[in-house]
């Protein structure tokens, strides 16, 4: 029995999980594509490189990574990504950063999770859609990042088009996302209890689907947007990435 409602659970997370995105795109100008109709996964040419942050709720090394559940049970937190250099088929994405808030009842790959998109906006119409494409999952492999966000959300909020302020040393472990109204993050280093000095680790996941090699810090959230949680001093990753639609490449 537990089994099956697991089954059960996983089957309604995918469903509206794919509803949820191509509500978003015919909302907000993406290609309409009728609920059930197949697809065939990875078929446009895209590809993301540069700063990424992932900050959350959890304890300084992000339970997720090791498959543990989080550390209060419930996740709350966001991603950012400058693109140094991007494109999606022949768009070019280069000098954008976005960002997703997302809140989760429990462990992410249980499902039922909450996400906000937060697009530049000086991304142009063909950008903000470009950019909705890569996160809608639908041209990614299986088993790859976006891809299982769209099977794990089942609500999706409205996106929202503001100013973002993006600043990242990854070696200095520090980083700043802004967009003001909506979300306020920091980043520094972990200091040793004792001396007061930066304590540095990195966590290496050499078949990571979000990145290769990340730094581990200390954040700082104030999130207002639809998805609204607060933290001081919880866990941060600072990386490099390259995305395509077969996974991380870098």
């Amino acid at each position: 029995m537990a089994c099956r409602q697991s089954l059960g659970r996983a089957a309604l997370s995918v469903a509206l999980g794919v509803l949820s995105f191509v509500g978003l795109m015919r909302q907000y100008g993406g290609p309409d594509q009728p609920a059930g109709e197949s697809r065939t996964m990875a078929t446009a040419n895209w590809r993301l490189e540069g700063e990424w942050i992932k900050n959350c709720n959890c304890a300084f090394g992000c339970p997720c990574d090791f498959n543990a559940r989080p550390t209060h049970g419930e996740c709350q937190g966001l991603v950012g990504m400058h693109i140094t250099k991007g494109h999606f088929n022949d768009v070019r994405l280069d000098g954008l950063s976005f960002a997703v808030t997302v809140s989760f009842p429990g462990a992410l790959h249980e499902g039922n999770g909450q996400m906000q998109p937060i697009i530049d906006e000086r991304a142009s119409p063909g950008q903000r859609e470009a950019l909705f494409e890569i996160m809608s999952g639908k041209n990614s492999a299986e088993g790859t990042l976006f891809h299982i966000f769209s099977l794990i959300v089942t609500k999706m909020h409205d996106p929202i088009f503001a100013p973002v302020t993006f600043a990242f040393d990854k070696d200095a472990r520090t980083a700043r996302l802004s967009i003001p109204g909506v979300l306020e993050t920091d980043v520094e280093p972990i200091k040793n209890p004792v001396t007061g000095a930066p304590h540095r680790i990195k966590v290496v996941m050499p078949e990571g689907f979000e990145h290769i090699e990340g730094e581990v810090a200390a954040a700082n959230i104030n999130s207002t947007g639809a998805i609204k949680f607060a933290t001081k001093g919880t866990h941060s990753t600072l990386a490099h990435v390259v995305q395509t639609p077969q996974g991380v490449a870098a």
